[in-house]
């Protein structure tokens, strides 16, 4: 049996010869249509492979001096300009260029969570680099990028760090090794006399010293060990530390792209027209009114709506709102917010599938000494990214070029493929930073809509633009979910009986639908199932419902609404008990790291001491994507029923990290957007329409709401855990346990209604 390093190994080996074509998809470096399919990375890479010397020439070749009359001075030949040196690749994640630049080749897309730093930070401290000469750049698709946990090249279920940890630290390793065996035959030394730091090789009995830049030509005739020795956590430099991330001072200064920056030759913007409704189809529109509109070039019917392709935005937009689309709205017509609750409410009356079954929770119910019944209710929410959808795509000689923020480059690639009908291999995707994804760039539509407008006008690149209308009402959403609980606590107080029924849409079924078994969307149970208490008696079924709208993964998935039911409602078998909710947490915990944060986080929020009149202390934790998370909020409730959260305190055990500042930034940042959930946003529909529109009436928690949030990391050694999405599931039922605290009254439904807590 492989070991997980020996694994590692062969796949740095397999990258070095790979075949794939490679290219540079950094945000400063795009690849340019018309540029040949194996770039000059991909022959450096070829020859290094086979251990071939491969030098790039400039120029031509030298010319012979003109002849000179016969006696006079003889000229002598000038000598041709020395070649530049190829940099050593490594790997498929590793370059140093002769003028000492180190490379690190980031195979995860840049949404804001630093796993670009990270990644660097992994790579770098292995390879013992100068961090100043360090910088990233994307990868392109191919098969060295896949991402290990779910084998295809994608970012999402907080799996960057969890996936490579290992890899990239190899990756550095390995070129580490070929440096210092480089140096070592260059001095005629023991490769074992050898150290490096900073960016050098160092030869201390000698006093020799070569920078990795003078090593990389020698460098490129040895081959990278399978199994290169790490460093253990005490030789870490940069792993662990808190490191300033690479992207901080150029975002700031605005030199970064994103998918709505990307500027092309000839570029023509394009906005389609959308209906109404979540299914509605175009019957008839007036491409002629579109046409009369300055600055429009064509109408473009595409499989989402009617594209008009103009000069610039304003145009695009105008012409769109001119073609007076007639739309048939029939598929969704009867879709309604209170028509698709009602139905939940039938469904909740009959057994569902089952996704967990513990004891006998009918017997222990009918035996249990009080019972509390309670319904849950949340609803659809939006991703509501900073930067709407965008994607700019062109087809050109037989080739298709795509530069898009997007979670998932190969899938693009094969959406694109299938669109063009081009070879696979014919489409080029350029990675760029993604102004927030949460879930929603792992789709495709706004993709296909830039790819089916480029097929359509050949040679032009065609930047497609969603405006924040189209982004709100075109979403695939979180699914609302309706739960019914029943519980029962013994004599001595303690919860003997917990049953969860979740009627829920499945993600699953319309994403992977081989991940659907038995009736159970995993995705939809997920937080419910994984019972983090010894209550003796557990059951939780499920019912998929088909409700007619879009769903799509969005922060945390099903944690995010699994975590506030479970742990609200295990808040109210306490308050059945009379039992305070951190001790009978402390109390019932089986596993000893969420026991743990939930210790800390109630050490570090002052858990017990008094708080003023209309101010209450609620705790919650939750274990998901491998990391541990407890929360204490407290909260400030007024007279009119408005919740002020004044403060969070967050505990985590992530495991092994890499960035501790990069793990306060993501816990706050989940925080954040799952509070926006809990106090502000909602998502409803009517006759088939999603009310909301944009962020006057889907509204986002402001500067002045924002509580003070404490980030407390314990220090652990066992393998890294995620660390974008945790946070979020905590804190809806943090904020309303403390609500019952502050008020006496249960929150049961999301978002909040100062209608329901008013006195």
């Amino acid at each position: 049996m492989k070991t997980n390093q020996q694994s590692t190994a062969e796949n740095l080996t397999t990258a070095v010869g790979s075949t794939q074509p490679i290219q540079s998809t950094h945000a400063g470096e795009p690849t340019h249509p018309g540029e040949p399919t194996h770039s000059r990375r991909f022959f450096l890479t070829a020859s290094l492979a086979t251990g071939a010397v491969f030098v790039v020439g400039c120029g031509t070749e030298a010319t012979p001096p003109p002849n000179v009359p016969s006696g006079g001075p003889t000229v002598q030949p000038t000598a041709a300009p020395k070649p530049p040196q190829a940099p050593l690749n490594a790997n498929a994640w590793v370059r140093i260029s002769p003028d000492e630049k180190v490379t690190i080749v980031i195979d995860k897309s840049e949404m804001g969570q630093g796993v670009e730093t990270a990644y660097a930070m992994l790579a770098a401290d292995e390879l013992d680099a100068d961090w100043k000469n360090v910088s990233i750049e994307f990868a392109p698709v191919g098969a060295d990028y896949k991402n290990r946990m779910f084998g295809s090249q994608g970012t999402g279920g907080s799996t960057s760090i969890r996936a490579s940890y290992t890899l990239m630290r190899t990756a550095g390793a390995a070129a580490r090794h070929m440096l210092v065996s480089a140096a070592a035959a260059l001095w005629s030394v023991e490769p074992s006399t050898c150290t490096t730091e900073n960016g050098a090789v160092i030869h201390a009995l000698s006093g020799k010293r070569a920078t990795y830049g003078s090593l990389t030509e020698k460098a490129a005739g040895i081959t990278p060990p399978k199994e290169p020795k790490l460093k253990t956590p005490d030789q870490f430099k940069l792993i662990g530390k808190p490191i300033t991330r690479l992207d901080s001072a150029p975002k700031a200064a605005g030199k970064v792209e994103f998918g709505i920056d990307v500027r092309r030759p000839g570029m023509l913007i394009a906005r389609v027209a959308k209906p109404a409704t979540l299914r509605g189809k175009a019957v008839k529109w007036n491409t002629d009114s579109a046409l009369t509109v300055k600055g429009v070039k064509k109408v473009v019917p595409v499989t989402s709506g009617i594209a008009v392709v103009a000069e610039h935005f304003w145009a695009a937009k105008t012409g769109a709102e001119a073609l007076a689309v007639e739309w048939d709205d029939a598929a969704s017509a009867g879709v309604s917010t209170d028509k698709l609750t009602q139905a939940a409410i039938l469904l909740a009356k009959k057994p569902g599938a089952v996704a967990e079954s513990k004891g006998d929770v009918e017997k222990a119910l009918k035996g249990a000494s009080k019972t509390i019944d309670a319904v849950y209710e949340l609803p659809y929410q939006a991703h509501a990214t900073m930067e709407p959808m965008t994607c700019t795509a062109e087809v050109k000689d037989g080739q298709c070029y795509i530069w898009v923020g997007t979670q998932f480059q190969e899938t693009t690639q094969k959406i694109a493929a299938k669109i063009t009908g081009l070879p696979i291999e014919s489409v080029f995707i350029h990675s760029v930073y993604l102004g927030g994804g949460f879930g929603r760039r792992s789709e495709m539509d706004f993709i296909t809509d830039a790819v089916e407008i480029a097929k359509e006008m050949p040679g032009t690149p065609i930047k497609v633009i969603w405006t924040r209308e189209d982004d709100m009402r075109h979403d695939f959403y979180r699914p609302a979910s309706y739960n019914v609980l029943r519980g029962g606590i013994g004599k001595d107080n303690k919860p003997v009986a917990f049953s969860q029924r979740i009627v829920s849409a499945s993600i699953m079924s319309r994403v992977f639908p081989h991940y659907v078994k038995n009736g159970i969307d995993r995705s939809a149970v997920e937080g419910a199932t994984e019972q983090p208490y010894s209550v003796p008696n557990w059951h939780v079924d499920y019912h998929m419902h088909d409700s007619g709208v879009p769903v799509g993964f969005w922060r945390s998935v099903g944690h995010s609404n699994n975590c506030f039911i479970t742990e609200s409602f295990f808040d109210e078998m306490c308050a059945l008990g009379k039992q305070d909710p951190f001790e009978m947490r402390k109390t019932l915990l089986t596993d000893a790291r969420l026991k743990a944060v939930t210790e800390l986080a109630a050490q570090k929020a002052g858990w017990g001491s008094a708080l003023e009149k209309g101010r209450g202390r609620g705790i919650a934790c939750h274990v998901s994507f491998g990391s541990y998370v407890a929360q204490v909020a407290e909260v400030t409730v007024s007279d009119d029923g408005k919740v002020k959260v004044d403060r969070i305190v967050c505990a985590v055990d992530l495991g092994t990290i890499v960035n501790p500042n990069t793990v306060e930034a993501q816990m706050q940042s989940a925080i954040v957007y799952g509070l926006t959930a809990t106090l502000k946003s909602a998502i409803t529909v009517d006759q088939g329409k999603v009310v909301q529109s944009n962020f006057h009436n889907f509204k986002l928690l402001t500067l002045s709401e924002m509580p003070a949030i404490e980030v407390f990391i314990v220090p652990s050694t066992e393998k890294p855990g995620g660390a974008g999405e945790p946070a979020t599931p905590p804190v809806a039922p943090a904020v309303t346990n403390a609500i019952f605290a502050a008020t006496g009254k249960r929150i049961r439904k999301l978002p909040i209604s100062a209608a329901d807590l008013k006195k």
